[in-house]
């Protein structure tokens, strides 16, 4: 194995060092003849422009590890939650959280705002919302005897949306074209929301009486759904020594500001996806949809698969976790870490798996366990 070719091994990869080259992969490149000397030629661009992407990676993500610490002063465990919500954050997706109450998710959007020096609003859904109450209303001045426009609480940077089916259609459509559009239309006028602008809706697994499940439609549109878990037994010693007080210490300082996150939104974009990553997330969407080509023996077990909608927001959550860890380029472990967050919610079985206590997180496991990796 000569040097060269190990530079080769490595230009064909995009410069990413997924891992030490194999003599497997090297009779490839033999085999599909590259000229050592010419593909150095063709990449060296290439590798300069990955190069010019760490770089500039490593300088608009270096207030990702103090957000961190200070978010870690006030939420103790809940590392999966608070890695979603920077996703979120840096790619403009929204995140839908299933979990029982008392596992700080309130708490962790509350004090990731604070970290970033913007407004958190939470809205408690309730059977008798109108939309008025969400985005606002046209009210009425006798002193001018015109209508004014009253904004409503959608208008924050972030948006905790408690409890969200429990509202009826029509209030869930009102926050629909907020999360969508990032506008709302009050009366005969659009107004813009601010940016950036991030909604996190809960879902409370346990009661299902009095609530009005989110049609497909609006479920496609959360970039993330998280399933949010107890805390383990050392977590949870560290937070009743943290809070078991009648006014616990939950202030943080600011660390970050809207203007960085929204030029950490472009690196964020110039993030370099390879283009059989790409292939390999397009086979992980279509093989929900069609699991009989790819040999994953579920027959009769998917309704129906991911939307092309999953197709771009794997594509962006695996860019901006990159960003996280300060890499100009994705990896294909990117992409399975956060497959199942983005396609969870987007995959429905059918009655017949639901009678064999099939989920839509066993397909997801089983076309994740069955393709191979890049």
């Amino acid at each position: 194995m000569s040097d060269q070719e190990v530079m080769e091994l490595g230009n064909r990869n995009g410069g990413a060092e997924w891992g030490p080259a194999t003599e497997t992969e090297l009779e490839r490149l033999r085999y599909q003849g590259v000229p050592p000397r010419k593909a150095q030629a063709q990449t060296s661009g290439h590798n300069a422009r990955i190069q010019s992407i760490n770089a500039a990676v490593r300088d608009a993500s270096a207030w990702v590890p103090p957000l961190r610490q200070e978010i870690g002063r006030v939420i103790v465990g809940q590392v999966h939650l608070i890695d979603r919500l920077l996703v979120g954050l840096v790619t403009n997706g929204h995140i839908l959280l299933e979990g029982v109450p008392g596992l700080a998710k309130t708490l962790s959007l509350k004090t990731l705002a604070a970290a970033v020096q913007l407004r958190f609003h939470r809205i408690q859904f309730t059977p008798d919302m109108l939309p008025a109450d969400i985005i606002g209303t046209m009210i009425y001045n006798p002193r001018d005897g015109g209508f004014h426009v009253k904004c409503g609480p959608v208008f924050s940077n972030f948006i905790l949306a408690d409890e969200i089916n429990r509202a009826p259609a029509k209030v869930q459509s009102a926050l629909l074209e907020a999360m969508q559009e990032h506008q709302v239309t009050i009366g005969d006028e659009t107004h813009a929301l601010p940016e950036p602008f991030l909604v996190m809706a809960t879902q409370n697994p346990l009661e299902q009486e009095g609530t009005y499940p989110l049609p497909e439609a609006q479920v496609d549109r959360f970039m993330l759904k998280v399933i949010v878990g107890y805390p383990d037994r050392t977590e949870e010693r560290a937070i009743l020594e943290a809070m078991s007080t009648s006014h616990p210490d939950l202030t943080v300082s600011p660390v970050v500001s809207a203007e960085e996150i929204m030029n950490s939104r472009q690196v964020v974009d110039a993030v370099h996806v390879d283009d059989r990553i790409k292939d390999y997330i397009v086979d992980l969407v279509w093989a929900t949809r069609a699991p009989a080509e790819y040999g994953l023996g579920l027959d009769g077990h998917v309704r129906y698969g991911a939307s092309p909608r999953a197709t771009i927001a794997l594509t962006h959550a695996a860019k901006a976790w990159a960003f996280l860890h300060g890499r100009g380029y994705v990896t294909p472990q990117d992409v399975k870490h956060l497959a199942p967050d983005v396609l969870r919610h987007r995959v429905a079985v059918s009655y017949e798996a639901e009678a064999e206590n099939i989920t839509p997180e066993d397909i997801v496991r089983k076309v994740l366990e069955t393709l191979p990796v890049p």
